[in-house]
């Protein structure tokens, strides 16, 4: 029942996040000053303290609020990350969910850059390894081999690679 729920939530999410890429919010103008110093704020403090207390109302304030502000659009593939995606243990769908949010990190503090879809997704893999290793420290035993790997590349400044492999692989262009 538990992983049919998460599983829910995760097209849920999709869904938000697709529609508010297909229409803009109504009403709602661009993100303000105050609303994206709010968000780089939770993003960063996500990925150091990712099991804080606040940490849950932090990803619902900003899926909501990605969701609502039409000039910030982060792009969501699963291929980076899949075999977090619908899984429960170990924190799998928080850490799915970092990926997005340190991309918007990325965008709001990189305006210049928010097309280059290699180094937003750098960046958002990026979050989630920071987030990961911050995880580790308080529960070591809760660990993704992949995300051991792509700390590896990341350390060996090869993670850039990765990132480029998986954008042009045919089931995840575009």
């Amino acid at each position: 029942m538990h992983k049919r729920k998460l599983i829910l939530m995760l097209a849920l999410v999709a869904l938000l996040v697709f529609i508010a890429q297909q229409t803009p919010a109504q009403g709602r103008g661009p993100s303000t000053p105050e609303e994206r110093a709010k968000a780089l704020q939770l993003v960063h403090q996500l990925e150091t303290d990712p099991l804080g207390k606040d940490a849950k109302e932090a990803r619902r304030w900003l899926l909501v609020w990605l969701t609502d502000v039409p000039d910030i659009s982060v792009t969501i593939s699963p291929c980076y990350l899949e075999p977090l995606l619908g899984k429960d243990k170990n924190y799998g769908s928080d850490l799915f969910f970092q990926m997005t949010m340190s991309s918007a990190a990325f965008i709001i503090e990189h305006p210049d850059q928010a097309k280059d879809d290699v180094a937003v997704n750098k960046a958002g893999l990026e979050g989630t390894l920071r987030a990961y290793e911050a995880i580790l420290k308080t529960k070591p035993k809760a660990t993704w081999p992949l995300l051991d790997q792509l700390i590896e590349r990341r350390n060996k400044g090869t993670l850039e690679d990765y990132v480029r492999e998986i954008s042009t692989t045919k089931k995840c262009k575009g």
